[in-house]
């Protein structure tokens, strides 16, 4: 998949799940509209862009350098979300992981399991020493009503997710306070775990973490449906594509813009709830004043 196709497969999830969160949960919708560039800042990775996801979802954000971490700001009601390969300094690391205890969310994709999870927060999550192929598996999601699964999967979904050549799969350590969100038989088959999306408690933060890239590289068409048009998985969904996506989708696959789909509804989750946590605690606080 070229780098247009997978931007234009993204700017197409991306409006079914904020039209779907308008229709859904309009209060949700609202929360996400009130995200400012400093609720989510994003550490660049050379490999993997978590950012560009967050773009076509039209979520304001802040972009650091790898080096930045050791010095910037980084307040509890805020999203840090590392991107692939997260070799911050061992400064850094202590720095993320007192932001988290502070209340903070992070969000990290595949090697940074190995150089920020596994330092930061020891003895809960482990790289199991088996680096996947350049591969495309099945996803499922354990528990479709949590809150950070909401439209992840629904109807007919069955989307593909492309692993990086070298991906870390993610063995749980800590089984009492890991809580396994997305998972896929065929990794477990074939590389010995199956976890694709995980999330834990820390102090009075939480955090998220994704095999792979978060940032689709590739797909397959494994299927006679996965094989339709974009515009077929817009019917699936019974929602109208708007004009301005109709040049963008032409030559889209439904497969394509259905694999594109679980990263766009997984992140829109994660962001709409850390705004509602940061109003929620923002509104205790002003009660406390009065």
């Amino acid at each position: 998949m070229d780098n247009d196709t997978r931007l234009r497969s993204y700017r197409a999830a991306a409006y079914m799940t904020r039209e779907q969160l308008r229709r859904d949960a309009p209060d949700k919708a609202r929360d996400l509209d009130e995200v400012t560039a400093s609720d989510v800042v994003v550490v660049r990775g050379c490999y993997d862009h978590v950012e560009t996801v967050l773009q076509a979802l039209e979520v304001p954000h802040t972009t650091i350098d790898v080096r930045d971490v050791d010095r910037v700001e980084l307040r509890p009601e805020q999203l840090l979300i590392v991107n692939c390969p997260g070799q911050v300094s061992p400064r850094a690391v202590k720095r993320i992981r007192r932001f988290v205890e502070a209340g903070g969310s992070l969000f990290t994709t595949d090697w940074a399991l190995k150089h920020v999870l596994e330092p930061a927060f020891p003895g809960v999550l482990a790289f199991n020493d088996r680096p996947t192929a350049d591969d495309v598996v099945r996803i499922e999601v354990r528990d479709p009503d949590n809150i950070y699964l909401e439209g992840v999967l629904d109807g007919q979904d069955d989307p593909q997710w492309w692993l990086e050549g070298s991906s870390y799969p993610i063995r749980i350590v800590d089984r009492e306070r890991v809580e396994v969100l997305i998972t896929s038989r065929e990794l477990g088959e074939k590389y010995g775990e199956e976890p694709v999306a995980v999330w834990f408690r820390w102090g009075e933060g939480d955090v998220f973490h994704m095999i792979s890239h978060y940032y689709l590289q590739r797909t397959e068409l494994r299927t006679q449906r996965h094989a339709a048009s974009a515009g077929a998985y817009f019917e699936e969904k019974s929602m109208a594509m708007p004009d301005e996506l109709i040049c963008e989708c032409d030559n889209l696959s439904l497969g394509e813009v259905e694999s594109a789909k679980p990263s766009a509804a997984f992140m829109r989750n994660v962001v709409v709830e850390r705004k509602r946590r940061q109003k929620k605690a923002a509104g205790k606080d002003a009660g406390d004043k009065d």
